[in-house]
């Protein structure tokens, strides 16, 4: 599964509305107004929900979306289980759509990694938009990783049959090391922290609310991430690519555009740089021309 082969439909405009959809993974990065909508039968292929905090622009098309989709089968929506706002609005789709039946909402942690399919997980990280105690996670950000068994250094050289033999009598673990891909990091509403938890991404998606350097108390303030803060830090790992979201309002396509190509020359960007415009659903954000790429 290569990720450059993904479609990712989107929409991402600060204080409105987030949702992202990984068609290949049947994986929907929060529940913004305007999902269903905006994706119409395309709904239909949601398998996971994973939202990041219980903000009404990251969480308000959740009931559009059950009423529409909610089966016995799923989807799940996971969230942030120290958020109290989940419960009480599971507990309202209950009674408001009583005919949705299953295991529809899981609160997870930061630390919990779940299997969506064979080889594929998705972990939770506490970020720092929400302020809570430290053992709290109000808020959190997600990783995508596909893991498989790599054959040991030693036994390279050994033939087929010989690997199956010592596989029998010793176990896989014996003879082979599980090497994990980290395929999507999905930064959710946060300030730039550390950057190790992105650093090898095939695909990375983070927000960047505010643009121009004299807004970047705004997004210290508001626990928000600026567009020169996340190109400083692509610079600075390895990321094959990003995709920047969240936008605020306030801008333009046109300085936005301009800013990013101008942090991609000043910080040397080496990987290809996306975005979700305000206002605009992205039907297939991978397959568009990147706004910046050396």
């Amino acid at each position: 599964m290569q990720v450059s082969e993904f479609h990712l439909t989107a929409y991402s405009t600060a204080l409105f509305s987030t949702w992202i959809f990984i068609e290949e993974l049947g994986l929907l990065f929060d529940a913004g107004d305007g999902l269903s909508a905006g994706l119409l039968q395309k709904a239909r292929k949601v398998k996971y929900v994973f939202v990041s905090h219980a903000d009404r622009d990251h969480l308000a098309g959740l009931l559009q979306f059950q009423q529409l989709n909610g089966r016995a089968d799923g989807p799940l929506i996971h969230y942030p289980a120290d958020s109290g706002s989940f419960p009480a609005l599971e507990a309202f789709s209950q009674r408001f759509d009583p005919h949705i039946r299953g295991e529809a909402w899981r609160g997870i942690r930061s630390g919990d990694a779940l299997p969506i399919r064979d080889r594929i997980t998705v972990d939770a990280l506490r970020n720092d938009h929400i302020t809570a105690p430290v053992e709290w996670a109000k808020s959190l950000s997600y990783r995508v990783w596909h893991k498989k068994w790599k054959l040991r250094r030693e036994y390279l050289d050994l033939p087929g049959s010989e690997i199956k033999d010592l596989i029998a009598q010793r176990g896989r673990a014996a003879v082979s090391e599980e090497v994990a891909t980290l395929m999507v990091g999905y930064s959710g509403d946060t300030p730039v922290e550390d950057y190790g938890r992105w650093d090898g991404a095939k695909l990375l998606i983070h927000e960047a609310t505010f643009v121009r350097k004299e807004d970047q108390d705004r997004a210290r303030n508001n626990r928000h991430s600026s567009l020169e803060e996340v190109l400083r830090m692509a610079a600075e790992i390895k990321i094959d690519q990003l995709v920047l979201s969240h936008f605020s309002s306030r801008y333009s396509a046109e300085e936005i555009d301009t800013t990013i190509r101008r942090y991609g020359r000043e910080f040397r960007v080496t990987c290809p740089v996306y975005r979700l415009l305000p206002g605009q659903i992205h039907r297939d954000v991978l397959r568009e021309e990147p706004v910046w790429s050396l």
